[in-house]
C-alpha cells in the first residue's frame, strides 16, 4: 500500500476543480488524470460537497484502470468503493446494486444507465474521461411560453448523437460537479469545442445552440450541404473561442512537466480470459495444450517461451510450417481499439512480433496498412498524415526510417526479447527525430502487456535490465 502524493500539475488540476464546480481539463496522456480525479472526489466527499461520482470512459479504462488506480493508492483511496458497470446486463445491474461511491461505465451504455435510474439519478458528480466522445451534442435549453406571455421551466431540445443527448438530460439538472478530460479537445477543429463547453456552462460561453455557435464564428465551406455540413473558422474565431474556453478550462501539457527527451511509456495491462488462461498454464507447465482441434506441443524451453508469447498476444501458430494460426483471445485487439479511441484518431505506429498479430490488427482496423507491399507509397501516405495507423515489425522498421512528421504515439501490440529492435523502432518517431524536425512535443509509447504471462514476468524486465547494462557500458566508454 502507498500514499498518493500529488505532483505539481496534479495540484493545479485539483485546485482548478475546487475553484470551478464545472470545468474541462485539456491534459496530455500520462499526467495522472485518474489519481487526480480520486483525490478531488475524496476531498469533496469528505466535506459533503459530493456524494457519488459517475466516471464515463472508454471501455478498457472503465473496466480496469480506475479499479487498478485505487489499488495502487490504497492508503489514500481505499475507503472509497468502486464498481465497473461493464459487461453483460446482469453484470452491469450487479454493479448498480452495489451502490458504490464511484461507478465507472463506458460511453456506449449511457442510454442504458439512464433507463435504469429514470427519475432517481444518484450521481451529483461526473468525471467524463475522453469527453470528446460526446462532441456530437446538438441541443439547447428552451423555455415554454405560457398564454400570459411568461415563460415556464427550462427544457432541452435538439438533435445530436444519442449518447450525448441522453447525457445532456442530466448533466445540468441533476449533476452539480463536472470534469471533462481529454488530451485532444479539437480533433476535427474548433467546431468540436462547442459540446465540451456546453456540458460545463450550458451554452453561456459559446452559444446556447450549435447553430448560434457556428453562425457567430464559422462559415460554411464550398460544397457543404444541410445534410453534410462543413465549417471553417472566421479569422477572429480562434482567439475569441480560446479566451472564452480559458475561463472554465485548464491545459496540462506533458512537455511542461516531463523530460520530453525520453518517450513517456505506459503499460496497458490486459487479463487473459479463463479459457486462454487455461491454455497458457498448460503450455507453461506441461508443454502441451489444445488450440481449437489442433494439438500444440513445445519440445524445448525456447519453443515454449515463443508459444507462451503467442498465447499472450492472442493467437498461436499450430503447425510446423508456421503458416497456420488460430485465435485465442481478443483482449489485445480490444485494448488497441481503446487506445485508438483515447488518442482521438491521432496517427499511430503499431509494432507487432508475430504474423498472426499483424493479420488480426489489419482485419480489426481496415484503414491501417503494413509495410509489406508498396512500402515507399505507404510511408509517404503515413508521413503526409493520410494514414491513421502504420503496422510494422521492429526488425523491418529499424534504421533509416523517418516517420515522425505527423506521428508521436507508438503502440507495442506485443513485445519481444530483442533490445536493439525494441530501441530502434521507437526511434522512428522518437524525441531525437521530433527535435530534428523542429517539433517540441512529447513522444508516447503504449505497451499492451498480458498480465501474469511471460510477457510481463520475463520480456519487459529483461528489456529493462539489458537497457541498464547497455547504458552503463556507454557511460564507461565515454569516460574512457
Amino acid at each position: 500500500m502507498s500514499v498518493f502524493n500529488p505532483r505539481v500539475h496534479q495540484h493545479m488540476m485539483r485546485n482548478f476543480a475546487f475553484d470551478n464546480a464545472r470545468s474541462n481539463w485539456f491534459a496530455s496522456p500520462g499526467v495522472g488524470k485518474t489519481s487526480a480525479g480520486y483525490e478531488i472526489f475524496s476531498e469533496l466527499k469528505l466535506f459533503g460537497e459530493a456524494n457519488r461520482m459517475l466516471v464515463l470512459a472508454p471501455k478498457r479504462v472503465a473496466e480496469t484502470v480506475w479499479v487498478q488506480e485505487k489499488n495502487k493508492w490504497l492508503e489514500s483511496f481505499g475507503h472509497l468503493s468502486v464498481a465497473a458497470c461493464v459487461g453483460t446486463p446482469a453484470q452491469r445491474l450487479a454493479a448498480l446494486r452495489s451502490t458504490p461511491d464511484i461507478l465507472t461505465i463506458n460511453y456506449e451504455n449511457i442510454d442504458w444507465l439512464l433507463e435504469q435510474y429514470q427519475h432517481h439519478w444518484p450521481f451529483d458528480m461526473i468525471f467524463a474521461d475522453e469527453v470528446t466522445r460526446v462532441k456530437g451534442l446538438r441541443v439547447s435549453f428552451q423555455r415554454k411560453k405560457r398564454k400570459d406571455g411568461t415563460y415556464g421551466q427550462e427544457y432541452i431540445t435538439g438533435q445530436g448523437s444519442s449518447r450525448a443527448k441522453a447525457l445532456a438530460s442530466v448533466a445540468h439538472t441533476k449533476v452539480r460537479r463536472w470534469i471533462g478530460a481529454t488530451g485532444s479537445p479539437a480533433p476535427n477543429g474548433l467546431v468540436d469545442t462547442w459540446a465540451l463547453a456546453w456540458f460545463v456552462d450550458g451554452g453561456r460561453g459559446l452559444g446556447n445552440s450549435f447553430k448560434a455557435f457556428t453562425d457567430r464564428w464559422f462559415r460554411a465551406t464550398p460544397g457543404s450541404s444541410r445534410e453534410q455540413q462543413r465549417f471553417e473558422p472566421l479569422p477572429y474565431a480562434a482567439d475569441q473561442i480560446h479566451r472564452i474556453l480559458a475561463k472554465t478550462s485548464i491545459t496540462i501539457d506533458a512537455r511542461d512537466y516531463f523530460d520530453i527527451a525520453q518517450p513517456v511509456e505506459h503499460h496497458i495491462m490486459v487479463d487473459l480470459p479463463p479459457k486462454a488462461r487455461k491454455q497458457y498454464d498448460e503450455m507453461q507447465k506441461e508443454l502441451f495444450t489444445w488450440i481449437e482441434d489442433h494439438p500444440l506441443e513445445a519440445f524445448s524451453a525456447g519453443t515454449k517461451a515463443m508459444k507462451c508469447l503467442q498465447l499472450a498476444s492472442g493467437s498461436v501458430i499450430y503447425d510446423t510450417d508456421g503458416k497456420n494460426w488460430a485465435p485465442v483471445h481478443d483482449e489485445k485487439i480490444e485494448a488497441l481499439k481503446s487506445i485508438v479511441e483515447e488518442t482521438n484518431g491521432a496517427p499511430l505506429l503499431v509494432a507487432y512480433q508475430f504474423v498472426a498479430d499483424k493479420e488480426r490488427i489489419l482485419k480489426a482496423f481496415p484503414q491501417a496498412k503494413s509495410l509489406d507491399r508498396n512500402s515507399d507509397a505507404t510511408i509517404r501516405e503515413f508521413q503526409d498524415g493520410k494514414l491513421p495507423m502504420l503496422v510494422v515489425h521492429p526488425a523491418g522498421a529499424g534504421h533509416g526510417l523517418d516517420l515522425q512528421e505527423n506521428c508521436w504515439i507508438m503502440v507495442d501490440y506485443s513485445s519481444g526479447f530483442n533490445l536493439e529492435y525494441d530501441e530502434q523502432v521507437i526511434e522512428r518517431i522518437g524525441p531525437t527525430r521530433q527535435a530534428q524536425s523542429g517539433k517540441k512535443r512529447a513522444v508516447f509509447r503504449y505497451r499492451i502487456v498480458a498480465r501474469g504471462t511471460i510477457e510481463e514476468t520475463a520480456v519487459i524486465p529483461r528489456l529493462k535490465s539489458k537497457a541498464s547494462v547497455q547504458d552503463a557500458l556507454k557511460v564507461a566508454m565515454k569516460r574512457r
